[in-house]
């Protein structure tokens, strides 16, 4: 335990987001919560942080319910069936008729992975010459997690460094494949392209165990070394294949804004140095990793939306995100109306809640 809070001090997290403080229930009861206990919780304030960053979203594109077609979702922190995204659909009063996606085991890099898919789902609208709006969510509860990992510390006197750094998070966007677009609609992102690779021999590097009392997080020191690795050969693959940028002659890492996300301060630096980046490329990255911690697969959306918020705004941003497998999603984005080093707005499709 002297060790792990050794490691709290020095994780470069000043604060994290939690659906609770201190006093909770869930943190003071004798024994740790089970699996129930962990869905019901989830199934709850779960449900309700997805509606509000949902709402929010929908809201700020500006369209109507009925025209959402798909939902696409993801979360490694609750594995009800019905999905929470069913009781999502429900609150929100979206059609009967929505096709919904739920992603289960893509962790960290869940967010990407719902935007991948959401956007090859886009793609298969547009050749069939209809109108896609799918609803992109992605949701994880991980400190009701910190009683269970607290136990095992204490009983096997593990050194569990996750306990340090995960947060709690609902994230929500919108995206469309431009087919039968509506006045007030508003677009404020544009994706270019996208790629999705894993690392040989990494499955016991990182991932999210099943245990009696809940998940349990795989984190090993092999981690930061093994992505910022994997990160050049997979920008260098992804800018080549849009020409776009080919013909700007914009294929160097530097050249770009980085929405990364921050699974940890070595793995934010470890890729800054790769790359050979500045902080400032990832200022989004290390400031909602230093105010909120790792809120796994929502975390994303949030380095976006910090991104879009401030200023030096690049025309290009370069998303990436590290998740089990060890897989790796990368995505390269456009602002449409951006003005390079003269700020930016927020961007209306792109929203998220976490408390």
């Amino acid at each position: 335990m002297d060790k792990v809070l050794m490691i709290n001090q020095f994780t470069g997290i000043d604060t994290r987001s939690s659906m609770g403080n201190i006093d909770h229930p869930l943190a003071n009861a004798e024994k740790p919560p089970s699996i129930a206990e962990l869905c019901h919780v989830f199934l709850d304030v779960g449900v309700q942080l997805s509606v509000e960053a949902s709402k929010k979203a929908i809201a700020e594109w500006g369209g109507d319910l009925e025209d959402i077609t798909h939902v696409v979702a993801t979360t490694c922190t609750n594995s009800a069936n019905p999905g929470f995204d069913h009781y999502v659909v429900k609150a929100l009063g979206l059609n009967t008729s929505v096709e919904k996606i739920l992603l289960h085991g893509v962790g960290c890099s869940g967010g990407l992975a719902a935007l991948r898919t959401a956007a090859n789902v886009a793609l298969g609208s547009s050749f069939r010459r209809k109108p896609a709006r799918i609803l992109v969510l992605a949701c994880e509860l991980s400190t009701p997690l910190v009683r269970s990992e607290l136990e095992s510390i204490h009983q096997n006197e593990e050194v569990r460094i996750g306990v340090t750094l995960f947060s709690d998070c609902a994230s929500a966007a919108i995206l469309s494949n431009g087919i039968g677009v509506k006045g007030f609609e508003e677009h404020q992102l544009e994706l270019l392209g996208w790629d999705h690779q894993i690392i040989d021999d990494t499955e016991k590097d990182l991932g999210f165990d099943v245990d009696p009392l809940g998940w349990k997080v795989v984190l090993t020191t092999r981690v930061p070394k093994l992505a910022s690795a994997a990160v050049a050969p997979t920008f260098e693959k992804l800018v080549n294949t849009i020409p776009e940028l080919s013909e700007l002659g914009k294929t160097n890492a530097s050249a770009f804004d980085w929405a990364l996300h921050p699974g940890g301060s070595t793995v934010i630096s470890g890729v800054e140095q790769a790359l050979n980046l500045t902080p400032e490329h990832l200022r989004a990255s290390y400031e909602v990793y230093i105010q909120h911690g790792n809120s796994s697969s929502a975390t994303i959306f949030s380095v976006l939306r910090r991104l879009l918020d401030t200023g030096n705004a690049n025309e290009h941003i370069v998303g990436c995100a590290f998740g089990p497998g060890i897989a790796i999603e990368m995505m390269i984005f456009k602002r449409p109306n951006a003005v390079e080093s003269s700020g930016s707005s927020s961007p209306d499709q792109l929203v998220q809640t976490d408390l």
